[in-house]
């Protein structure tokens, strides 16, 4: 794909990785074997979905459905069909993501106000 191209990782493990492309004002989300670009409110709505999900629930109830959650961000054509580890896996990246891009925003306005 060439949009590859225009990417700058933000944050990788071992399941996936978020990218920024500055070219399409956009985040990518690379995990299950997908690769998917996301506004940053759908990328933030779709970190918020993965944290409401009651992962207790998932771990105590005994219906064969009860492990499994299907995500469908808004504006995506992927939905995220996820059995707990993976929720848990991309709760990982989803947080180490945006950790990296705070930081990032962070660091940008500090050295705009050293420049003024």
């Amino acid at each position: 794909m060439g949009t590859k191209t225009n990417l700058i990782e933000i944050f990788r493990t071992t399941q996936g990785a978020v990218y920024q492309c500055n070219r399409r004002n956009c985040y990518w989300i690379e995990f299950a074997g997908g690769f998917s670009p996301f506004t940053l409110s759908d990328f933030k709505l779709l970190k918020k979905q993965l944290e409401i999900i009651n992962v207790s629930e998932m771990v105590q109830n005994t219906n064969r459905t009860a492990d499994v959650v299907v995500l469908m961000p808004h504006r995506s054509e992927r939905c995220f069909v996820l059995t707990l580890t993976d929720v848990l896996q991309f709760r990982e990246l989803m947080q180490g993501a945006k950790v990296m891009i705070e930081l990032n925003s962070m660091l940008f306005e500090s050295l705009h106000a050293m420049a003024i």
